[in-house]
């Protein structure tokens, strides 16, 4: 018994000085991870919108930031300012590129008197292409590589993040409604990117505006009509102050998408982790706005029929002068721009195949709605 009383006595020693040391190396351990936890520091980037706070479209770059910053943890944190907090909408890629902002929201089409093939992303037709085909070519077909060539020409230390589908846009808002071709001709109007172009073409004489800048002008008379792009900001900017009839449909602007800018610089000095963050935030974010757009912006196209806003269907011969004045202004800046023939010619090998997909497979759910809500029926 005395034995086996010393045997346990002398086992136990060992056993304590083991958990003497497990601590002592727990502790050692604890003292080294600490200061690393404690001493993590944030990254912070400051964006800016090209859109005015009360837009839905800034609330579309927050939702961006906030994905952001929840996946990223107390690592990477956006901070969105809206249009006018450091530089005017028009002048955001070149703050970014020069670091003035480490970031923007915004659209492509804005940058077209830089190289006017930038307006291929967004102002219409795009060979019948819709937003989301659109984005399916720039991802897929080529388009984002286009992006890349177009800034790095222009030495600007960008990096081009497109996503968001948006909706086909109105023609917008008129003193009086668009009944004839003829009545675009000499009409003060408002419009971005290409459509300058093709509107100009049809007569009107345009004006790119800002969206900021537009209900203030239309109600000065410096316009006599404009466009901007749905239900939702077009009633929180105002236009149903100034303007009672709204033009539903339009190929001016048929396949547009927003665009996320980064300062190359600032993004290329963090992490991989984070860029796949980046990344993937801008995924969700694309169908996520593409999924609140439906809800916000039928809600508000009722609110504004029940503010006595006229909505009309515009013309079919005004839309087919449309593609006819595209058919003509693009041919012209082929020719003029080399770039411009790229993108193009990448864009009409897309759509072919595509759209033919598309189209062939694709069922009328305009005959499913009339069937359930089409006149007579009870809703």
């Amino acid at each position: 018994m005395a034995q086996k009383s010393a045997g346990s006595a002398n086992g136990a020693a060992p056993r304590r000085r083991f958990l003497k040391n497990a601590a002592a190396g727990g502790a050692a351990v604890g003292a080294l991870a600490a200061p690393a936890v404690s001493q993590a520091q944030t990254t912070t980037l400051r964006f800016q919108s090209t859109w005015p706070a009360k837009d839905i479209f800034h609330e579309f770059a927050q939702d961006f930031a906030k994905k952001v910053n929840d996946m990223a943890g107390n690592r990477l944190k956006i901070e969105v300012l809206p249009a006018g907090s450091v530089v005017p909408a028009f002048q955001l890629l070149d703050a970014v590129s020069k670091g003035t902002l480490d970031g923007g929201h915004g659209v492509i089409a804005y940058w077209y008197g830089k190289n006017s093939a930038l307006a291929l992303w967004g102002s219409g037709p795009g060979f019948g292409m819709d937003a989301n085909m659109v984005l399916a070519w720039h991802y897929y077909g080529g388009g984002k590589a286009l992006v890349e060539e177009i800034y790095k020409s222009l030495n600007l230390d960008v990096v081009s993040y497109l996503y968001g589908p948006m909706p086909t846009q109105p023609l917008g808002w008129f003193k009086k409604p668009v009944a004839k071709v003829e009545d675009m001709k000499g009409l003060k109007f408002r419009t971005v990117g290409l459509a300058v172009d093709v509107f100009t073409d049809m007569g009107a004489a345009v004006n790119p505006l800002p969206g900021g800048e537009i209900v203030p002008a239309l109600d000065r008379g410096l316009i006599d009509a404009a466009e901007f792009n749905n239900a939702s900001s077009d009633r929180v900017l105002g236009f149903p102050d100034v303007a009672k009839n709204c033009m539903l449909q339009s190929f001016h602007q048929s396949g547009e998408q927003f665009e996320i800018l980064f300062n190359k610089t600032k993004l290329d000095g963090l992490p991989a982790e984070l860029k796949a963050v980046i990344d993937y935030a801008v995924q969700a974010s694309s169908a996520d706005m593409s999924w609140k757009a439906v809800e916000r912006y039928s809600k508000d196209y009722e609110a504004l029929k029940q503010q006595g806003i006229k909505f009309y269907k515009t013309p079919d011969a005004v839309l087919r002068a449309q593609l006819a004045s595209w058919d003509k202004t693009v041919e012209k800046k082929a020719g003029e721009n080399p770039m411009f023939k790229k993108v193009l010619d990448s864009q009409r090998a897309f759509a072919q195949r595509a759209g033919q997909w598309q189209n062939d497979y694709s069922v009328d759910f305009k005959m499913a709605f009339n069937h359930y809500f089409g006149r007579g029926k009870k809703t």
